[in-house]
């Protein structure tokens, strides 16, 4: 092995790594000081720490499934789905950081939420937003690497568009 692929390997691992250790320590710190249901004012209104233990999928998507379909949909998927983007990143030399990185908080993301569903039947979730016109559901910082790195892939797919579409000079 040349000192590129481990170099390469090593930044996909410290980048999953990363991902998958925070999220896991927010969520256990919140399993033991949050008791569920309760909300605790961080900024107003605005920020609240609101623990939910989700059984089903974003937004509690899938929730009310049959078991076999859930353990389908929620288990297996996610788990085949993670294996081909970690081969993916792996066998991939040549791609942006962006796009690497982006990949990677996906994958991180989608295994911290993977493990909780796995060993704890759901997925803690504890953040909410609200600022009037926006507001979201609950979540957790699995789901914010999941949309940051989902937000970098979409980044590099507009920048390549505008570049070949000759936007930039």
């Amino acid at each position: 092995m040349y000192w590129k692929d481990f170099g390469h390997r090593a930044l996909i691992a410290a980048i999953v790594l990363l991902n998958v250790g925070l999220d896991q320590f927010t969520k256990k710190l919140v399993r033991m000081y949050v008791a569920d249901h309760d909300q605790i004012r961080i900024i107003s209104d605005r920020i609240t720490l609101t623990r939910v233990e989700n059984s089903g999928a974003f937004l509690s998507l899938g929730d009310a499934m049959h078991d076999t379909w859930k353990l389908l949909v929620l288990i297996v998927m996610p788990v085949a789905v993670l294996v081909g983007a970690l081969y993916f990143v792996l066998s991939r030399k040549q791609m942006p950081l962006y796009v690497l990185i982006g990949i990677c908080c996906v994958i991180g993301g989608g295994a911290g939420n993977l493990y909780d569903r796995i060993v704890y039947g759901s997925v803690t979730d504890f953040l909410h937003i609200d600022f009037g016109i926006f507001q979201t559901g609950v979540f957790n910082v699995a789901d914010m690497s999941i949309m940051l790195g989902m937000g970098l892939i979409l980044i590099n797919s507009v920048l390549r568009r505008e570049q070949t579409d000759g936007a930039f000079v």
